[in-house]
């Protein structure tokens, strides 16, 4: 299993999950709510901020086409209004350096990955709507920086053309599972995706997640997931096409909880834990007399029987075995019978 770079973070299953936290378009073209966002995904610990470059005349028609049902304006205008300078992106940029924590952004044009470029981003992470964008691809892939990808809209062949242009180059890369509905029905996530990425292509994988709450990126990080991708918002009640369907900073707080604890607990060895043998002392049984027990008399389920602690001599595991044999002294009532009460 191959592993990708970003800073000073590796990203494989055998290191903590990769928490992106997806400011997107959320800031609605304010710089000074896109710096207050970086603030927030900062105390929510996570690893990465990322937000999207947004070149609208080079990325795009001027059409009236909208967003399907999560905004009546169009896609044209929402896009412009979003859009961030490059001098503004190079401050936020530098910001996230000075708060430690990995700036991020997907270009949508070329235009924008030159940007980003002289920004000196650490790697790419590129949208559903661009995994088939053959031109674009390979112009990411000459940067010869790690790569995110995200696969909703698309067919396992289409994902298979585009790893390809990648890994053929030596480029690390790793592949989120995505599906590209705002909000996403649970039933359309399809987690197990995830596994077979992962068997498919051998390489780290996640998932950008758009569900209402944090549970299917729990869920993912179960299956095995890396990296999770959950957009976030100041406020849900603030104008934008996202907001709604983004995470708190409470919410992206437990996000990142959440997924270290389920991380944590994926260890697939089952045995006696050092921290169990105190229990287990006080809730597992022993080997006890039910009443007086006289020399010679025969043990059987009339006079012996089980109960806490097991501090005795003899496990309740052992019971069948004490069957049978007889009592080698007399022995009180309710009292933990040893082997050496036994022959």
């Amino acid at each position: 299993m191959k592993n990708i770079k970003i800073k000073n973070r590796i990203i494989d299953k055998h290191h903590p999950v990769f928490v992106i936290a997806e400011a997107g378009i959320n800031h609605n073209g304010s710089y000074k709510i896109a710096k207050k966002m970086i603030d927030v995904a900062k105390k929510s610990d996570v690893d990465c901020i990322k937000f999207q470059t947004h070149i609208t005349n080079e990325e795009m028609l001027k059409t009236n086409i909208r967003p399907g049902n999560i905004s009546r304006k169009t896609l044209w205008d929402i896009i412009k209004k979003c859009e961030l300078t490059e001098q503004e992106e190079f401050k936020l940029n530098q910001y996230a350096k000075e708060r430690k924590i990995i700036f991020l952004s997907t270009p949508f044009s070329i235009a924008a990955v030159e940007r980003l470029e002289r920004l000196k981003i650490p790697a790419y992470k590129i949208g559903s709507g661009e995994l088939t964008n053959i031109p674009f691809l390979k112009h990411i892939a000459k940067k010869r920086k790690p790569v995110i990808l995200s696969t909703g809209m698309s067919e396992m062949n289409e994902i298979k053309t585009t790893v390809k242009i990648f890994t053929k180059l030596k480029i690390p890369i790793a592949i989120l599972q995505t599906t590209s509905e705002y909000p996403a029905s649970y039933k359309d996530i399809n987690l197990g995706v995830i596994e077979k990425f992962e068997k498919y292509f051998k390489i780290p994988v996640g998932i950008s997640d758009h569900s209402p709450g944090i549970y299917t990126a729990l869920g993912a990080v179960a299956k095995g997931a890396s990296i999770v991708e959950k957009h976030f918002t100041l406020d849900k009640d603030m104008e934008g096409p996202d907001q709604k369907i983004s995470l708190n900073p409470i919410e992206l707080s437990d996000l990142v909880k959440g997924c270290n604890a389920v991380k944590l607990a994926l260890g697939d060895t089952k045995k006696i834990l050092k921290n169990e043998r105190p229990i287990l002392q006080f809730a597992r049984e022993s080997v006890v007399t039910k009443c007086e027990i006289k020399k010679n008399e025969i043990f059987s389920e009339n006079n012996i029987t089980t109960k806490r602690p097991s501090t005795g001599k003899i496990p309740a595991k052992d019971f069948f075995r004490i069957i049978g044999k007889k009592a080698k002294r007399g022995i009180p009532k309710l009292k933990q019978i040893s082997y050496e009460d036994i022959f």
